[in-house]
């Protein structure tokens, strides 16, 4: 309800623009959205079950992947069929405090991804350098807790910024979202008030989330790579090479994506708004659709699972 010129109170519905400049194609753009996330839905999908029904597989690195494998399921199923929807069948509206749900999840997952990705550097690091003390130190309580610890983090850090936009920001300039999904920041743009302590607040929750993974992660790695080149035998060197291949492929496909997506979004006028739209998307499918294929290729045990999945169906 309007309250001055270009003014309203909260709204109690959104509309999604979608990727603005490119609305006369947004048709064609969902296309290979949607595949990607059939994609993704099948392989991470086909990872869960070989993981959980292969008793041998019940270790801490494959229990992490099964926890990543089902964030991508969970984090592209939360935004892919609304985008899909805005795109294809004209239906951009959402209820304000349903806005602020998506946000809240699309959010969480993406920190239990972060958290997750920093859990299997560890369990390297570990298994690298103190490979006696592996079964001693990542013993199956342990794995709970930090599974626990991943999920609470970001849960509880990412409800705050609800609470900032639902009980400070009150007045806004229009309910239009340039953007395909709750991001937090979009939202906060639409506030005719300020939003200084919301944006500050994103910033905090941004880095000590992804901003200390990051850093935690890279440090494991050097710790691994010091070690990995003091080892006398090269085959050594090249199998504990090989287990870490995977593991920094997704780091670094998921942590460029999300640092070109935060850098964008805080580069007003010098980035056009369809690139980092774009790049927002990206950084949200694109590691679901890529994370089972890398380690399906990359991980010896798991490709062999796969194989003799296929070909029993096969003999079948």
């Amino acid at each position: 309800m309007p309250i001055t010129n270009g003014t309203m109170f909260m709204p109690s519905v959104l509309i999604f623009i979608g990727i603005p400049g490119l609305e006369s194609i947004q048709c064609w753009i969902g296309i290979p959205f949607c595949a990607m996330y059939v994609i993704a839905l099948v392989g991470n999908s086909l990872l869960l079950i070989i993981i959980i029904s292969e008793p041998s597989l019940h270790e801490p690195m494959y229990i992490f992947l099964a926890m990543l494998g089902a964030t991508d399921i969970a984090l592209s199923t939360i935004f892919v069929p609304k985008m899909l929807g805005t795109f294809w069948f004209h239906l951009p509206e959402i209820f304000f405090d349903v806005c602020l749900f998506q946000m809240w999840l699309i959010h969480t997952f993406q920190g239990i991804e972060s958290g997750v990705l920093l859990a299997m550097a560890l369990d390297r690091y570990v298994a690298i350098c103190y490979p006696l003390r592996h079964a001693t130190i990542f013993t199956q309580q342990l794995v709970t807790h930090i599974g626990v610890a991943v999920t609470l983090r970001p849960a509880i850090l990412v409800i705050p910024c609800l609470l900032l936009i639902k009980c400070r920001l009150t007045l806004y300039r229009t309910k239009l979202i340039s953007h395909t999904y709750c991001e937090h920041m979009a939202v906060v743009k639409l506030a005719a008030e300020d939003v200084y302590i919301n944006k500050f607040y994103g910033l905090l929750g941004a880095f000590i989330v992804g901003g200390l993974d990051f850093m935690l992660i890279a440090l494991s790695y050097v710790q691994i790579f010091i070690t990995v080149f003091r080892l006398p035998q090269k085959e050594a060197r090249l199998k504990a090479f090989n287990t870490c291949i995977p593991h920094l492929c997704v780091f670094f496909q998921f942590y460029l994506l999300a640092f070109f997506s935060f850098f964008t979004h805080r580069s007003g006028s010098y980035i056009p708004s369809y690139i980092h739209i774009t790049l927002s998307n990206l950084y949200l499918l694109v590691p679901p659709f890529f994370n089972p294929l890398i380690y399906g290729v990359k991980t010896k045990h798991i490709r062999e699972k796969v194989v003799k999945m296929f070909h029993c169906k096969d003999q079948v």
